[in-house]
This record gives structure tokens, sequence and C-alpha cells, in this order.
């Protein structure tokens, strides 16, 4: 296992507490991700191991069908990039797109993993759950979109950073820096 299958499982198992403790009365619950519901952050993640497994098997990105059950749904888009990861060749394979030409493994770590963290805490303050993300997943996030700044605030990306307050810890930095006020 690599570092980022690693990080990447401890990511994706803390998306999995928190959609597995959503009660059946919230899913429709705005999320902090103004245009979205609980429902449609899901379902964005989902959608984004998606995309990058399609894009990885050179097939059509196909939208989860809205009558399965979306915790199922998570768990095998996660199951299927985390075995995509397990698999050198795969994690290997040169990938493009809007972050540039790189590996599998580097757009997980990246991307994925980034995506997937932040929307763990969106989803944990929409649903009343535990907020507190993994230390060194916040620091390898921040450390990846850091660089990005400006060219991640756009409509559907993330909002105006915030100023932290003295004094914050990591996980403030990087909810603020997300334009989350946490």
């Amino acid at each position: 296992m690599s570092e980022v299958s690693d990080r990447y499982a401890v990511v994706a198992d803390g998306f999995t507490a928190r959609v597995v403790g959503i009660t059946s009365d919230r899913w429709s619950t705005m999320s902090p991700c103004t245009q979205w519901t609980v429902g449609d952050l899901v379902g964005h993640v989902i959608s984004t191991h998606r995309r990058v497994m399609a894009n990885l098997e050179g097939t059509e990105f196909v939208e989860p069908d809205p009558g399965t059950d979306p915790v199922e749904v998570w768990q095998g888009a996660r199951d299927d990039l985390a075995a995509a990861l397990a698999d050198d060749r795969r994690a290997g394979h040169m990938m493009g797109g809007m972050f540039g030409d790189q590996p599998l493994e580097s757009l997980v770590g990246r991307l994925v993993c980034s995506d997937t963290l932040i929307h763990t805490w969106d989803l944990a303050r929409a649903t009343g759950q535990d907020e507190r993300l993994d230390g060194e997943a916040v620091a390898k996030a921040m450390a990846a979109l850091a660089p990005l700044d400006e060219s991640i605030r756009r409509p559907g990306g993330f909002g105006p950073k915030i100023e932290p307050r003295p004094g914050a810890d990591a996980q403030t930095v990087f909810l603020n820096f997300c334009g989350r006020p946490a």
C-alpha cells in the first residue's frame, strides 16, 4: 500500500462513517454547500469517484440511478477506487484533466482525497455528526489546494477564503481556506 492509498482509506472511511450516520430525515437538509442538500452532497462525492473511474477505464461516466441506495452506491464507488489504487498498473495510469496529466495515484492524493475530506466536514456539519477530520489528511489537502488558491474560487467550487481566528487549529485554517466558517 502507498501513502496515498493509506490516506485515501482513512478519508473514505471518515466519509463512510458520516454517510452511514445520516438519518432518513436528514437527506433533504441543506448542506454548507449552499446549492446542495445532504443527498446532493453525497451524490457529488459519488459522482467525483465515478468520473475518475470512468476516465481510468476509458468508459462513459454514468450518473447514479436516483432510485438506488446512496449508502450502497457510495460504498461501491469507494471500493472501486480503493481497488484501482491497490493495483500498481492502474495506480500509475496517466490521467488527464483540469489538473494536468498525472498518474491516478497523484490525482486521488490531490483531488479525490481533498474533495472527499472537505465534504466529510460538510456532511458532518449538516447532519450533526462528528466534525473532526484526520490531521494528516488535513495537512496533505491544504498542501495540495494552497497553490491552486484563486483558481478554485469559482461558482461550483470554493467560496472566498475566511480569515482564521488567531491561534486557530490546522483543521479550522483548512476549512476557512475552503470558505467554510468552522
